[in-house]
């Protein structure tokens, strides 16, 4: 009998696979058993499947009518598991690939992109072409009606994108804008608005095919691979479902832990999926451990969102039962964890901005992944993660709208900032914000407000910076300052002599019932290149005056991940232990990860709670009750856990 499916928007946990059919595929399907499908959904339970389609080479893994379907199928692989899932209640979706189509460029080179130097692309098409309304949405809605799915996952879209210059995408920016002569590079004027035009664009791209799909099929449900994520840090104005994202399947928890936190501020449906699979340097893929998957999905669930991991079968579709196993060990896992952890709210603590005005300022790209125009957001997220502050990642839009639930507000080396969100930071501060400012260009747009007189240009120098315990170098360029009415918390020297009087390299100024402090290096840039100590422990100077009340404490390694939320009725504290996780690909694949403990806690509560207890297992806690604060200690943390205060 035919269960009912979970729409994606409540959906928790689920799988990927997909393929990437080529004209080489020779044994598609052909090993695919409703058996082996039977077996993977008993022990995974997942709440959806999403089956390979079209991959970026453009041809089909079924027996298109629309399009070229690759040569190599044997068995159609998606009736089978559209049968299996149905029969088992769980949803069916499909991996497509979008904007990136290289067959259907190949026999319509008119639908390409065009680069630049007027090359016509080989991989991308353009979205001012017929692509979308000759294969994309009649191809889409063959395949969902063929097989009754629930819904697309549509990949190389807003990262593959490129900017157009083919003759329909310039025409169009002259008819919008008058302007003849158009910009291919960024030396030339109107670059920036030709890219603004050209991502306009595709959110109506996105927005054609998502609206004809859902008038044809209502219910059927969608999204763009990483729209709206850090990698696209806009105002959510296409009609997609929910939001996705497949992270780096090398230095996971990381990449994990800045998305998981930006796509959380969305304030939309979302997941994120990890690969089951990495590869070291100079070598083939091989699959991830368990223990090291369920450590990615640790940083995930804590901040509310669904999670899915990503697999290929063999090319005829077979998964052997001890991959399936490694599968259900991590969905046991993670559905241990979901009553307290998904779709809960954050309790604000600190928001880091992530400036869409900043990063799109500096890159030729329409969107991202960035590189290292990143790195100052990933540097101050680790730090602050480090000294166990819980933490939000969010664009200017929604930290302009949540401002004044922030106790702290962290700006982390952003050059750009409208005159309206800077008046606005102003005030936040004169109602008792606290504000920090990082890196000479950020200082510099508060240079009225920081309480010290700018005595030099910025200037890219060799300096370090003095914790308690020692020295570390922070080089890069740096604003040299002298005192007003700031107060100096830290200070920078030329060599590793304190002996000197040093010059000011964080300051704090109180105005009105609040405070501003400054950094005037690129402390975020050098920390995420080196996660040297000392300037964890020198930036700790500026959040234990900006936040010396936090609501929780720990007594912990910095190798703990705090993440303080609520589902409305109870404060939920996630503990996520990031010890030895994945970094190099020279260790691609981890199989231990070490425990931690004891750990001290104590947390700031109006009320004495009824009870405190640790989920998964239930297990009441003892604590003490005093001044405002449950105190308790937990033996041992080993990669996740969440204490519960009711």
């Amino acid at each position: 009998m035919n269960k009912d499916r979970i729409s994606r928007k409540k959906a928790f946990f689920g799988l990927h696979f997909d393929l990437h059919p080529g004209k080489n595929d020779t044994q598609l399907g052909e090993n695919i058993t409703e058996e082996m499908i039977q077996n993977l959904l008993q022990k995974v339970k997942p709440d959806y499947v999403q089956y390979d389609c079209k991959g970026h080479a453009g041809y089909t893994g079924y027996p298109t009518k629309v399009g070229c379907a690759s040569p190599g199928i044997k068995k159609d692989s998606l009736a089978i598991w559209r049968k299996v899932t149905k029969e088992n209640g769980v949803a069916l979706f499909i991996h497509y690939s979008g904007v990136w189509d290289s067959v259907a460029v190949e026999h319509h080179p008119e639908w390409a992109c065009v680069n630049a130097d007027g090359s016509v692309d080989k991989n991308i098409t353009s979205t001012y072409g017929p692509y979308v309304d000759k294969l994309l949405i009649p191809q889409l809605k063959e395949v969902a009606d063929t097989y009754d799915l629930d819904g697309v996952w549509v990949d190389g879209e807003c990262w593959a994108v490129k900017p157009d210059f083919s003759d329909t995408a310039k025409k169009a920016f002259t008819e919008a804008t008058s302007i003849d002569k158009i910009p291919t590079k960024r030396s030339e004027p109107h670059w920036m608005e030709y890219l603004e035009f050209q991502r306009e664009n595709f959110r109506g791209y996105l927005k054609k095919y998502m609206d004809a799909l859902h008038e044809h099929k209502p219910g059927f449900e969608i999204t763009s691979n990483w729209m709206y994520s850090t990698l696209a840090p806009e105002v959510v104005t296409v009609p997609l479902d929910f939001i996705s994202g497949d992270f780096s399947p090398n230095d996971s928890v990381n990449t994990a832990r800045l998305e998981a936190r930006y796509i959380s501020s969305t304030e939309m449906p979302w997941d994120l999926m990890a690969w089951g699979f990495n590869k070291g340097e100079n070598c083939g893929f091989t699959i991830k451990t368990a223990r090291q998957l369920k450590q990615e999905a640790s940083v995930v669930l804590g901040q509310g969102g669904g999670f899915q991991i990503y697999y290929q079968p063999t090319r005829a579709g077979w998964f052997d039962d001890w991959m399936v196993d490694i599968m259900a060990e991590v969905a046991q896992f993670c559905r241990e964890r979901q009553a307290v952890s998904h779709k809960t709210k954050p309790l604000p603590q600190i928001a880091v901005l992530l400036s869409k005005n900043s990063i799109y300022d500096q890159s030729d790209r329409l969107f991202g992944p960035w590189g290292s125009l990143l790195a100052p957001v990933e540097g101050i997220l680790h730090i602050l993660l480090e000294l166990h502050y819980s933490v939000e990642v969010m664009a200017e839009h929604k930290l302009m709208k949540n401002l004044n639930k922030y106790p702290v507000v962290v700006l982390p080396e952003c050059h750009i900032i409208t005159d309206e969100m800077k008046a606005t930071l102003l005030d936040y501060i004169q109602k008792g914000g606290q504000l920090l400012v990082i890196g000479s260009e950020t200082a510099s747009l508060f240079k009225d407000s920081l309480g010290v007189e700018f005595t030099s240009d910025p200037a890219e120098i060799t300096t370090y910076v003095q914790s308690d315990k020692a020295m570390s170098w922070l080089g890069g360029v740096w604003q040299s300052v002298k005192l007003q009415s700031a107060e100096v918390l830290g200070k920078r020297y030329p060599t590793r002599d304190s002996r000197g009087e040093g010059e000011p390299a964080l300051t704090l100024t109180g105005i009105g019932e609040g405070q501003i402090a400054g950094v005037y290096g690129p402390v975020g840039s050098v920390y995420n290149r080196s996660h040297y100590p000392a300037i964890r422990d020198f930036m700790s100077k500026a959040m234990k005056r900006l936040l010396p009340e936090p609501v929780v404490e720990l007594n912990a390694p910095p190798c703990v991940d705090v993440s303080v939320r609520t589902d409305g009725k109870r404060t939920l504290i996630h503990l996520a232990n990031t010890a030895g996780m994945q970094i190099s690909n020279k260790y691609a694949v981890i199989d231990f990860t070490p425990s931690i403990g004891p750990i001290g806690l104590n947390v700031r509560m109006e009320k004495n709670p009824q009870r405190v207890y640790m989920a998964p297992g239930n297990d009441d806690i003892d604590f003490i009750w005093e001044n405002n604060q449950v105190k308790l200690s937990l033996p041992v943390l080993d990669i996740h856990s969440v204490v519960v205060i009711e």
